[in-house]
């Protein structure tokens, strides 16, 4: 069974890059059509897909957040990388990873995708 588990710090300071690992255990990144999701939920507010890689390592991206996203991965390690630059307050959530069967919509994933516990990351100087 496929688990996952997101670690990272818990605090950046504003304009600094937030980079979040994700491990992932009992099944490989680079096989099956798993795509692996970074989202994210503010508090108070919805979930936000942040973007995904797939196992050839191509990479996708939310137009809002393209700009300052990158996802990586670490084969020999089977884990995935979120970095997210220029941070603000606004960008405080709880990050989760996560993977769904294919490219999906932010709904399914909710709903069938296999997710980390989230892990919580504060802005602040």
């Amino acid at each position: 069974q496929v688990q996952l588990q997101e670690s990272g710090p818990g605090l950046v300071r504003p304009s600094q890059t937030l980079s979040l690992t994700c491990t992932v255990s009992g099944g490989s990144i680079t096989t099956d059509y798993n795509y692996w999701n970074w989202i994210r939920q503010p508090p108070g507010k919805g979930l936000e897909w942040m973007g995904a890689i797939f196992r050839s390592g191509s990479t996708y991206y939310s137009p809002s957040l393209k700009s300052r996203t990158s996802i990586s991965r670490d084969t020999s390690k089977n884990q995935f990388t979120l970095q997210l630059r220029s941070v603000t307050p606004e960008d405080a959530a709880v990050y989760y990873c996560a993977r769904s069967n294919g490219f999906k919509t932010m709904g399914w994933i909710r709903e069938y995708g296999t997710w980390g516990q989230g892990t919580q990351v504060t802005v602040s100087s």
